[in-house]
């Protein structure tokens, strides 16, 4: 769906948080810190992750787990909006938690030659997938992540993710607890790959097993809406315009309507 130029911009309304830089390599992870990692199967290649600990982590408890990956990269377009690609250039997750009260994992896509993070589109899927399953064993076990409040999230390339991804198989599937896809779906439009036909994204979708996701779209969530009312799968889905023109995460970064919102939203189905 085309960009609406007679939507309002996103910066006309003051950020009131900034994501955290993240620091290098060799940095442990630590309360209000962003750090990189590679899971030990990929030591000795770039492919690798980012973890957040909450402000007020401690090892004697239990965190809920915003799992969050990145929109394609190279775009930009005519209102100024840039996504390189890169899990160090996500925030849905800190926009959401507010860096409080949640753990934020950004995940890769992996290459296909197993070597580096894929900026555009899905590089080796099975091997994406098998990195999630392992990252979040990782942050359960050694940093306190809680399995049984695990929530995926995705801006653009990564809202498709949420199905194409965390639905890809049975055994990825059942880690979720609910789902936060912006800006477009897995279903309802074709792209460049072989996979997004309809009838596929069905197979994942039908995987959901009635979990709840909070679906969100700049300007309008109509086509989407319509695509799962003709697929004959229920959950409890919320479906949410942002009436903004911007193709950017950012909103998660300022105190509006559709912030509140989506954090009441994660505060119910965490409950």
């Amino acid at each position: 769906m085309p960009l609406r130029a007679d939507f309002p911009d996103i910066r006309t309304v003051p950020a009131d948080l900034e994501v955290p830089a993240t620091l290098a390599a060799a940095a442990l992870p630590a309360p209000g810190k962003r750090v990189r990692q590679t899971l030990p199967a990929y030591a000795g290649t770039e492919v690798h992750h980012t973890l957040w600990l909450p402000t007020e982590w401690t090892p004697r408890r239990r965190y809920p787990v915003i799992v969050e990956y990145a929109g394609n990269g190279n775009y930009r377009n005519q209102f100024g909006d840039v996504s390189e690609g890169t899990v160090e250039g996500s925030r849905m997750g800190y926009g959401l938690s507010g860096g409080k009260g949640f753990i934020w994992l950004c995940l890769p896509y992996v290459s296909e030659d197993g070597k580096s993070n894929q900026i555009a589109w899905w590089g080796d899927a099975a091997a994406t997938a098998d990195y999630c399953r392992r990252a979040v064993e990782h942050v359960c076990a050694s940093h306190g992540g809680d399995p049984a409040r695990l929530i995926l999230a995705g801006f653009s390339r990564g809202a498709i993710a949420c199905n194409y991804i965390g639905l890809r198989d049975d055994a990825i599937a059942r880690l979720w607890r609910a789902f936060i896809p912006y800006s477009h779906y897995d279903g309802p439009r074709r792209w460049q790959y072989a996979d997004s036909d309809q009838e596929s994204a069905l197979t994942r979708l039908r995987r959901l097993n009635g979990r709840p996701q909070f679906i969100i779209h700049e300007n309008s969530v109509e086509e989407t809406q319509k695509w799962i009312a003709s697929t004959g799968v229920e959950a409890p889905f919320t479906f949410r315009a942002l009436n903004f023109r911007n193709h950017n995460d950012s909103w998660t970064l300022r105190d509006i309507p559709e912030r509140r919102e989506a954090r009441a939203w994660l505060a119910k189905v965490l409950a």
